[in-house]
């Protein structure tokens, strides 16, 4: 019950009649596990046996934590249900706390076969996502479960400084040129399949579900800035990927993939699949950055030819990357510090911003100075 030395604030409680109506709706199954969630629920012993240690929500032996009290389920952690029916969250024994994803898969998925050769080798250039461990699952011989590091979307929190979004393009076009450069094409590159490791914005850590909330799910977060606490980028989700030998021409099929604006894409006729991605990629900058955001028209001539209709007038990744880099050198540092201008954003609230923004740029010259 709430008490004046409980640090929970107030809106977390309900009043007793509230209260004994989330009770009937909780034993009704309001808050009840989805049919997904009771496959990890089975699995809760076995992975904790591996070292990896699901939310309470999934013990096998879990009641709903706020019956018989004045919280509201909403703000109980064990409240918050998957998003992902095939991935779910979980941490490390070892090293303790150490959050990961999990995700099913078939055994005999190329994901998995792609995920284990891009984990073999680990330089700073490899930006596709660790696979960590792979367990077979207990009950299905057809299923994997892939271990892989948590990440969160590359675009939450949403970039503030011009500086963001360059690093962001440097960080995806080294990884691109990687992945070519290892014999692999994505071949569904697309918002939902670029990630991020958003620890250094979260020092304190966030609910992996509730990504904006505290690890209980209670308090609203605010996240540090990427300019002064960067981030890395991730590519994930290999299902749909090619790997090619040496020597062996990236020629495919298939109609498969996030961006149905790629021109070429066919079931008949054989493409490129490297230019596939370049074009993906030149796309989700146009569609995450040109389109939302002024001040960013340096990019313009990159996105255009990454974005060419005819594949083999496409630069290939490593040709863009050294076009970026070509942009990049003619960029000055206030330029990269400069906030980022929404085009939905006012005039009134163009001044306000632009003010803050100026007086930021004189306290870092100043700091500089004091230094």
């Amino acid at each position: 019950m709430n008490d004046s030395s409980n640090p929970l604030p107030h809106y977390v409680f309900a009043s007793p009649e509230i209260a004994e109506r989330n009770e009937k709706k909780t034993k009704e199954g309001l808050y009840s596990l989805a049919e997904a969630e009771i496959f990890w629920r089975d699995r809760y012993t076995f992975l904790h046996n591996n070292g990896y240690i699901l939310r309470p929500r999934y013990h096998p032996d879990w009641k709903p934590s706020w019956l018989g009290t004045n919280r509201k389920p909403i703000f109980c952690e064990d409240s918050i249900m998957l998003s992902e029916p095939h991935i779910i969250d979980a941490t490390r024994t070892r090293p303790a706390g150490a959050r990961v994803a999990i995700k099913r898969a078939e055994r005999s998925s190329r994901e998995i076969e792609i995920a284990k050769y891009l984990s073999t080798s680990r330089p700073i250039e490899n930006h596709a996502v660790e696979l960590i461990a792979l367990l077979q699952d207990p009950f299905d011989p057809r299923l994997c479960l892939m271990i892989m590091p948590y990440l969160r979307p590359f675009n939450d929190p949403e970039f503030i400084t011009t500086g963001e979004v360059v690093d962001f393009v440097a960080q995806t076009l080294e990884g691109l040129v990687y992945l070519h450069n290892q014999g692999v094409a994505h071949r569904d590159i697309g918002a939902a399949n670029l990630m991020m490791d958003g620890r250094p914005l979260y020092p304190h850590d966030h609910h992996p579900m509730r990504l904006n909330h505290s690890s209980d799910g209670v308090f609203e977060l605010t996240p540090l800035s990427r300019t002064e606490h960067p981030v890395r980028y991730y590519f994930i989700d290999f299902g749909l990927s090619s790997l090619f030998r040496q020597g062996e021409p990236p020629i495919v099929l298939g109609r498969a993939g996030r961006d149905k604006e790629v021109p070429e894409l066919s079931s008949e006729v054989p493409y490129n699949a490297y230019k596939v991605d370049v074009f993906a990629l030149g796309n989700l900058y146009y569609k995450e950055f040109l389109l939302k955001y002024h001040g960013l028209s340096f990019l313009q001539s990159l996105i255009d030819s990454m974005k060419r209709r005819i594949p083999d007038q496409r630069p290939t990744a490593e040709a863009a990357r050294t076009q970026f880099y070509s942009i990049y050198a003619t960029l000055d540092s206030p330029l990269l510090r400069w906030r980022l201008r929404p085009r939905t954003e006012s005039a009134p609230e163009r001044v306000v911003y632009d003010t803050v923004a100026v007086a930021k740029e004189g306290i870092y010259h100043l700091k500089r100075l004091m230094s």
